[in-house]
């Protein structure tokens, strides 16, 4: 078995080992395990356990994993492939306004417009396989400036940190507002005052606890990866998460007088099969999609092509850069074929009823912890097929585990800033624009825009238009419509 394993994925060419494959496959894998149920929280507005939400649960481990097991065997990388963070909120909005527009009522009211918003889905994967088979998205990859290629994984590391540092701990005012560890924890005058103020406003007293806990496991897991990874741990930021994971069961169970693993008593393990077939395999409502109004209808296609084209270059660009994986010119081996999974992973997410689904900026922890082939992709892909059974189980997985992964992916992915020429305005103004955008904004091709932008024009008032490609030129076009003229 392991002879077949090394020739498929071709481990020997890569420098790497099974072990170390499906290591970073499992690394990868709990770091985004919470899009399994965040996700179907967020497209279906919290309504857990109704027809709707199941549906989209299924969908969500059916998508990734089908989708993650093409970057497996067609491009044979690490990369793994999830329903969008960004994406599946502007597909909620949608689905929201088209309610209203089209006047549904009833219970089934949302459900019928998400119906109808897949379609939206449908047509954005479609178009990115033909322009993947047409070579199209590569070209648009070769348009991106050297200089801007070279700051998107440490701008991804800034996004990363960001991510882990201002997650949220599952902390509600009574108004709903949510408590956040950086700019509540950290962000606080003093201690007391926070507290206070906490106790003041929730159901509890227990909530500064939990948000202390949180900061503290959090921190706590990024030091230990820290000194596995400098003594030579190739699992250490596996191994750094367990030991986030374990100090924070511990920590509920002493400090919060809580069972961290209770929600396991009432879990259900048998996949709700019915209700997906019910409510979103191939559920697509093309009359209820264009009643909106066709002008209406291909804004919102171009709007999602476009952000999702740009998060996915970004993430593999950005990612592959990290690994090693790109040549002098930054360019990766390989690009169609991984663009070509994740539009098939966006069809698949479209037939059996989720929003885009996408390269994972996650993966770059896989990639830190050795992942270099597709070996890595197909263990987290096998993992989220079983998801399908044992979601409970991924779902115990405590947030400051992945805080702190994410944390320390998001630092090392910041020492590609040394290949950036620091003298060069050409290349030092879109990627420090790109820089802060990303984090800010949460979206990368958000802040591959913006720098294309900024090149674009540094360019032209420099006197130097005649460097600028064509393709260039149109893309930075494009996002200036996107951000200044479409209403």
């Amino acid at each position: 078995m392991s002879k077949v394993l090394y020739k498929i994925f071709k481990l020997d060419e890569n420098n790497t080992r099974i072990h170390t494959e499906i290591v970073a496959g499992l690394t990868t894998f709990m770091t985004m395990a919470y899009i399994i149920a965040l996700n179907p929280n967020l497209l279906t507005g919290f309504a857990v356990g109704t027809p709707l939400w199941n549906g989209v649960f299924l969908a969500t481990c059916i998508a990734s994993g089908i989708g993650t097991m093409c970057m497996a065997f067609l491009a044979n990388k690490p990369f793994v492939m999830a329903p969008g963070m960004g994406l599946n909120s502007f597909f909620a909005t949608v689905a929201a306004n088209i309610v209203v527009l089209n006047g549904y009522e009833g219970d089934k009211a949302y459900t019928n417009a998400f119906q109808a918003a897949l379609c939206i889905i449908l047509v954005e994967g479609i178009v990115f396989l033909i322009l993947s088979f047409m070579n199209v998205r590569e070209k648009i990859v070769d348009a991106i400036p050297i200089g801007i290629r070279l700051g998107i994984g440490p701008a991804i590391g800034l996004m990363l940190m960001n991510i882990g540092f201002g997650s949220n701990a599952g902390i509600y005012d009574e108004s709903g507002n949510d408590y956040y560890t950086m700019r509540d924890f950290f962000g606080a005058m003093m201690p007391k005052m926070l507290r206070d103020a906490m106790e003041g406003e929730t159901t509890g007293n227990d909530a500064f606890k939990k948000l202390a806990l949180y900061a503290a496991t959090m921190l706590i897991g990024v030091c230990v990866i820290a000194l596995l990874a400098k003594r030579g741990v190739k699992a250490a930021v596996i191994l750094g998460m367990l030991d986030s994971a374990i100090l924070y069961w511990i920590g509920e169970a002493v400090l919060l007088g809580t069972n961290p693993f209770e929600s396991l008593k009432t879990a259900s393990f048998v996949p709700p099969f019915k209700d997906m077939l019910d409510t979103t395999l191939f559920k697509f409502d093309f009359k209820g999609f264009f009643d909106i109004g066709i002008f209406t209808a291909v804004t919102l296609i171009i709007t999602f092509c476009m952000i999702d084209m740009f998060d996915t270059i970004g993430t593999l660009v950005g990612t592959a850069s990290r690994a090693g994986m790109v040549d002098e010119n930054g360019n990766m081996p390989q690009m169609k074929q991984a663009l070509v999974s994740d539009a098939t992973g966006t069809l698949v997410g479209a037939c059996t009823g989720t929003s885009t689904v996408t390269t994972f900026v996650e993966s770059a922890s896989g990639v830190e912890s050795g992942g270099r082939t597709g070996l890595t992709a197909f263990t987290a892909a096998i993992l989220f097929f079983l998801c399908i059974f044992f979601a409970p189980i991924a779902a115990i997985i405590p947030a400051p585990a992945t805080s702190a992964a994410l944390i320390y992916v998001g630092i090392i992915m910041l020492q590609g800033l040394k290949k950036i020429n620091m003298d060069d305005m050409d290349q030092v103004v879109p990627v420090f624009i790109m820089l802060i955008a990303m984090p800010i904004s949460g979206s990368i091709g958000h802040g591959i825009g913006l720098a294309m932008i900024s090149y674009t024009f540094l360019k032209i008032f420099f006197g130097e238009a005649k460097d600028v490609s064509l393709l260039t030129l149109f893309i930075s076009a494009l996002f200036i419509v996107k951000f200044f003229v479409v209403a």
